[in-house]
Parts: C-alpha cells; sequence; structure tokens
C-alpha cells in the first residue's frame, strides 16, 4: 500500500519540465561572454609575504591553455596565497575565466579553480572497488541502490520542487521511493527487509514530523547563505523554511537505514541462536542490542556536524559574542536542527523496528 501511494506521489508531483527549462540558466553564473577554460601550469611561484600577490615573481602561476580559442597560448594568473601553497607542479590543471576582447584589448584570463574532475573520478573507482572487495555481491547492489536514489533526487524530488509542488509531501515520497529501492536492491526480498522498511518508513515521518515542529518553532526561515537568498530571488513562491525540513528527511536517510535493518537482522539472529527464548525476552535482548547502536550513532551524528561545519565552529570563537547567543543564529541553529530532530526520528525507529521484528519473526520452538 506504501508503495502504491509512493508512486501514485510521484505521478502526481511529477516535475514539470517547462517549467524546470524556463528556470534553468536564470542565474548568471558570470557576465555575458565569459567563459571557463582549462589550462596545465608550467610554473609555481610562491606565494608573497604580503598581503597583496602577483608582483616580485610571487603569487602567481604561469600555464598554457589546453582549449578555446587561444590554445596553446601562454598566460600568467594570479592566485590567493592559499591556492600558492596548493603543491601544484608542472602539469596540473587549472580552470580559468576568460573575458571576451573589448576595445581592442586581447581577452583577459583570470584564475578560477583547480580542474579536479580526474582525482574526484579516481577517488570514486577506489571507493566503488574497496566496496566491492570487502562486501563483494552485496556492496555492489549497494552501489547500484546508491545510483538509483541519487536519480530520484535528481530527475524527481529537485525539479519537482522547482515546479512548484509542496516540498515536503515531495521529499518524503521521494525518501520512500529511495528507501524501497536501496532496502530491496542491497538486502534482498525477505521479511527481514521488509520489516527493516518499515520502521525506516515509521522513522522517515516521524522525522519529518520532528523537523516540521522544530523549525516553525525555532523561527527559522531556511535562508543560511548567499545561494539561499539567491534561490529565494529567483524562485519567490519557493519556501526555504520547507526546504529546511525536507533537508533534514533526506539528511538522516541512510543512518535511519543503518539502524533498522541492523536491529531487524539482529532479532533474526537472537532468534536463530536461541529458538526456545519467548517473544518478550526477545524483545527485551534486541533491545539491548539496538541501545548499544543508537548511542554509538547519535555519536556519529554528533561528530559528523562537527567535522562539517569544523570551519564555522573556529569562527565563532573569534567573534565578541557570547557562546549561547551565536548557537542562536539561523546558520548555527538551522545544523542544531537538522541534527537533532534527525536523531529523534532516528531513535524513535529502534523499538519500532525491534516490536515489528519480534511480532513477525518465528515464534518460540518448544524444548526438545
Amino acid at each position: 500500500m506504501v508503495a502504491v501511494l509512493a508512486l501514485v506521489g510521484v505521478a502526481h508531483w511529477w516535475p514539470d519540465a517547462d517549467r524546470v527549462d524556463k528556470l534553468k540558466g536564470s542565474m548568471a553564473f558570470s557576465s555575458e561572454g565569459t567563459t571557463y577554460e582549462t589550462a596545465s601550469v608550467t610554473k609555481v611561484e610562491p606565494r608573497c609575504t604580503q598581503a597583496v600577490g602577483g608582483s616580485d615573481g610571487c603569487g602567481r602561476l604561469h600555464g598554457r591553455l589546453d582549449e578555446g580559442p587561444e590554445r596553446g597560448t601562454a598566460v600568467t594568473v594570479d592566485v590567493p596565497p592559499e591556492v600558492a601553497d596548493l603543491g601544484l607542479t608542472t602539469g596540473s590543471r587549472i580552470q580559468l575565466l576568460r573575458q571576451p576582447a573589448a576595445g581592442g584589448q586581447p581577452a583577459a584570463y583570470s584564475y578560477f579553480g583547480i580542474q579536479r574532475d580526474r582525482p574526484l573520478w579516481l577517488l570514486a573507482a577506489m571507493f566503488a572497488l574497496v566496496v566491492v572487495a570487502v562486501a563483494r555481491l552485496r556492496g555492489l547492489m549497494a552501489l547500484v541502490g546508491l545510483v538509483v536514489a541519487a536519480g530520484v533526487v535528481g530527475v524527481f524530488m529537485l525539479p519537482a520542487v522547482l515546479s512548484g509542488h509542496p516540498v515536503v509531501p515531495v521529499a518524503i515520497v521521494a525518501a520512500v521511493v529511495i528507501m524501497y529501492v536501496v532496502l530491496y536492491t542491497t538486502h534482498g526480498l525477505s521479511l527481514r527487509t521488509s520489516v527493516a522498511l518499515g520502521g525506516t518508513l515509521a522513522g522517515v515521518g516521524l522525522t519529518a514530523l520532528a523537523a516540521w515542529y522544530s523549525v516553525g518553532g525555532a523561527r527559522l526561515t531556511g535562508v543560511i547563505d548567499e545561494a539561499g537568498a539567491t534561490l529565494v530571488t529567483q524562485v519567490p513562491a519557493l519556501s526555504l523554511q520547507r526546504v529546511l525540513i525536507a533537508s533534514v528527511v533526506i539528511a538522516g536517510l541512510g543512518a535511519l537505514n543503518d539502524v533498522t535493518i541492523t536491529q531487524a537482522s539482529a532479532t533474526w539472529e537472537l532468534r536463530a541462536a536461541a529458538p526456545q527464548m519467548g517473544r518478550v525476552e526477545l524483545f527485551r535482548s534486541s533491545m539491548r542490542i539496538g541501545r548499544d547502536h543508537v548511542a554509538s550513532t547519535i555519536y556519529t551524528l554528533a561528530f559528523a556536524y562537527v567535522g562539517s561545519a569544523l570551519v564555522l565552529l573556529l569562527a565563532v570563537q573569534l567573534y565578541d559574542r557570547p557562546l549561547l547567543d551565536l548557537l542562536g543564529t539561523e546558520e548555527i541553529a538551522s545544523e542544531i536542527v537538522r541534527s537533532l530532530a534527525g536523531g529523534i526520528g532516528l531513535v524513535l525507529a529502534m523499538p519500532i523496528t525491534t516490536a515489528l521484528a519480534t511480532a513477525v519473526v518465528p515464534g518460540p520452538r518448544p524444548a526438545p
């Protein structure tokens, strides 16, 4: 029934392609006529000791254009000190911003960024190889599920939100579809997997409720950075507060899946190890395992936030305001709400999954 409702939701809120196409390209990333060209580094000057770079043989990169109308031309661009310290060497690839020729002057080039496609593809390949080498077929199916999940987000959820469909229901439908695909693809069709799915879906609903009341109660706008502010100007009907709620739902899927599938598996393994154990004792034993797992997962959520927000937390130390005041700022409070609301759904999903597993696992066998 849930799967049918999710498919109905996908069909009902399918993105409006024409509307999305009109929005695409509406935000200019750079001035008209500007292009981005790749260049290979031929020489790296050391960082400048003074605040202003690009002088006295320091703070610059020399390169040769690999593409564009001036392909093969040598160029020199100023770079920030942190770029000069990156360890770039001859042959490193960088991206340059090209301003077209105007007023009789040749085209001008400036530094834009590092060309990172090769290391990122290499890292992705290494990740896939490690997953398959360790988890074998199950790891391969997990990667397949991950690709499908990315497709659900990119093909359905994001365009549907930009099409003007309700953000939170769309996110919940996307989460349900993702969990169906991920769990059954990775763990196979079984009663155990279905129990984990039931616990996960309950957790998704509880997470959405916790996020809804937390975001509303904290009076968060969802506008936490320049990208959010720009999005509001381009899509005025879009509520970033609802987007924040949706982000809580999507962000918690991985940890939620981890807890529920582990809890369902633990219950089945306990039954296999102790076939004479009654259901009440089985529930209690499974809950003891679940409590340990939840405690570890809470640490995972907390440290994941600290790691992702480390730069922000360092900057907070420099402000001349009390820490408690800073915790109430939009940027920090949004992350706190995201972590705590997601944690509430995750923790409550554990006993729900345990109860479901205990109810449907084969009953106790009489002692021989």
